[in-house]
């Protein structure tokens, strides 16, 4: 089969490739949807080693063409949104509760997608667990919408879910890519008060206003850490990093009042690193909290992302700003992706 990926670093074209094949509880799709996610782009660069024709993507809608013979949800022909984190999930520790990290410090045990496996831009892909990892497309949402649940919106979402955001908590959310203007829409929908977006570009800032955002604050027009104390008049309840680097977890220390909560869902890069002084962690005793991680896997994770769809109270295929149509096109979108013009928020492929 054809897929499109990582020949090496730096280097991404077009792959001969098996067809993948189902085990007991696995199905085959052929994509319907797909979109490519700076994670891909980061990869293509050497952010996940020195991969080598490894079909790249985890963004996905698809038709079921294949299922294994323990598979009861599913058959072929179905339409399937395809959660981005695919956990396997008779690991011990996945039955005590946590959402990704089965068996190490890194979710890549459930970030199968790449990763472990060839990714989904692809003739065909395989997700394993497909009763516990695939969901039902509802007729009543759009194609778009139900692409955007796979990671962006349940990625920031995930983001205020750990800031534990209540109501009236007044909040601060660094990057207004899609994750970010996720993040942000999330925040609202949890009842935050002030919400400041930190970003510069004018689509995503007017999408983040949209989405519920009081505040655009540009690292152009200053210090973003001041600008955002002298409007809130002091420190904010709860900061969500859904982009930047090292220096992120630094101001937003500066940012966070006694007792609040730092959520980090942005990847950081092997050679960042994080080092403050102790005061700004009130020598340790601050009881400011640092969050992190990935977004949860499943099917169940992802119904109740339709859900919030369904009932109109947001929707995320806003994000998708740029369509093409056609296979052949998923190098057309990685590429836009990457070189991420000003008047780009996400590009996606219909197929």
């Amino acid at each position: 089969m054809k897929g499109f990926g990582m020949i090496s670093v730096n280097n991404v074209g077009w792959i001969e490739a098996p067809k993948p094949v189902a085990g007991p509880m696995d199905a085959i799709q052929k994509p319907l949807a797909v979109a490519p996610c700076s994670s891909d782009t980061h990869v293509s660069h050497g952010g996940a080693g020195p991969l080598e024709n490894r079909i790249l993507g985890h963004e996905s809608v698809g038709e079921v063409v294949e299922v294994g013979s323990a598979v009861k949800n599913f058959k072929p022909g179905d339409k399937v949104i395809v959660n981005c984190v695919t956990p396997d999930w008779e690991q011990p520790l996945l039955q005590d509760g946590f959402d990704n990290n089965a068996h190490d410090l890194f979710p890549t045990s459930s970030f199968k997608f790449v990763c472990q496996k060839d990714g989904v831009f692809a003739e065909y892909y395989h997700v394993n667990n497909a009763d516990g990892n695939l969901f039902l497309m509802p007729e009543d949402i759009s194609i778009e919408d139900a692409l955007m649940t796979t990671d962006m919106m349940s990625t920031g979402f995930h983001a205020v879910e750990n800031a534990e955001i209540k109501y009236g908590d007044n909040v601060v959310v660094f990057g207004i890519g899609p994750v970010g203007l996720m993040a942000v829409a999330g925040a609202a929908l949890a009842g935050a008060g002030k919400i400041y977006a930190i970003g510069t570009r004018p689509n995503c800032a007017a999408l983040a206003r949209e989405y519920g955002a009081n505040e655009i604050i540009s690292y152009k027009e200053g210090d973003v850490v001041e600008q955002i104390l002298d409007l809130n008049h002091g420190q904010v309840d709860k900061v969500l990093i859904a982009g930047g680097n090292g220096q992120s977890f630094v101001d937003a220390l500066k940012l966070t009042r006694a007792n609040g909560i730092i959520s980090n869902v942005n990847f950081l890069d092997p050679t960042d690193t994080i080092s403050f002084q102790a005061p700004l962690w009130g020598l340790g005793m601050a009881n400011v909290t640092f969050k992190s991680g990935f977004c949860p896997g499943g099917a169940r994770r992802i119904e109740r992302l339709v859900r919030l769809i369904q009932a109109d109270r947001v929707h995320p295929g806003k994000l998708l700003n740029k369509k093409f149509e056609g296979f052949d096109k998923i190098e057309d979108a990685f590429k836009l992706m990457d070189e991420k013009p000003k008047d780009l928020i996400k590009p996606y492929v219909l197929i």
